[in-house]
């Protein structure tokens, strides 16, 4: 019976340290930038907000370097990445990145740069009669990290017994999946609705961050029930 640690997967390769570190100090750098030219200073209860796309970034990052994404024929890989668009849709619905419906509004395109702190920004506004756009960085980067991971995650499930049904009811019954869909209606709710309104709830940012971080993790580990019952045993001793 193996003895390895039931998370070993998730201990970071020295490249991955190196690679890391510089590209934390980069945006370590970039941030002190904007506080430095916007004469912001980062201080209050909303401090976290500054950081929240960072981590939303670096861990999306992190995950898709790590996925596994298994060989599969062209029909296949074809039906995986249409069930991911699909649910990078849904993701961005229910996270507010757009909104179909009309609007009250002003008609146009709004492409913000410094006025908002790096991650958030450059963030491209756009609103028609009947759709709604909030195209944030650091949440498009997450969404599509998630749905890469998802696309991993159904080629898995279609190449064993049952193919294509098997693949997308395996989605829907996947915890890691659906959270972020979740946490995107929740945070819909407490933040109004948007993106860039629901930025002025750091507790609603900090939930939703908690939950694509355990998501994103999950996605890459993807825990059978022995690699569940190998953790409570190694957590036993």
């Amino acid at each position: 019976m193996s003895t390895a640690h039931p998370l070993e997967r998730f201990v970071p390769r020295r490249e991955t340290i190196a690679y890391g570190t510089f590209l934390v100090v980069a945006e370590l750098l970039l941030l002190a930038t904007y506080f430095d030219t916007t004469g912001i200073a980062p201080t209050g209860a909303r401090t976290n907000i500054y950081l929240y796309p960072f981590v939303w970034i670096n861990v999306a990052v992190w995950g898709v370097v790590r996925a596994r994404i298994p060989d599969a024929p062209a029909r296949r890989r074809a039906l995986a990445a249409l069930v991911a668009v699909g649910y990078l849709l849904v993701l961005g619905y229910a996270g507010g990145l757009y909104a179909v419906g009309p609007t009250r509004f002003t008609l146009g395109v709004d492409v913000r740069f410094w006025t908002l702190p790096p991650g958030w920004s450059p963030a491209v506004l756009y609103t028609g009669e009947w759709l709604t756009v909030a195209l944030v960085p650091f949440r498009v980067v997450g969404y599509v990290a998630l749905a890469y991971l998802v696309y991993g995650v159904v080629l898995d499930a279609t190449g064993g017994a049952g193919g294509a049904a098997a693949g997308v009811l395996g989605l829907f019954s996947c915890v890691s999946c659906t959270l972020p869909v979740l946490a995107g209606v929740v945070s819909s709710f407490v933040g109004g609705g948007g993106v860039l309104v629901a930025a002025t709830n750091g507790l609603t940012y900090g939930a939703s961050t908690a939950v694509f971080v355990v998501s994103v993790a999950l996605l890459v580990w993807r825990p059978t029930a022995a690699d569940v019952s190998r953790l409570r045993a190694w957590l036993r001793r």
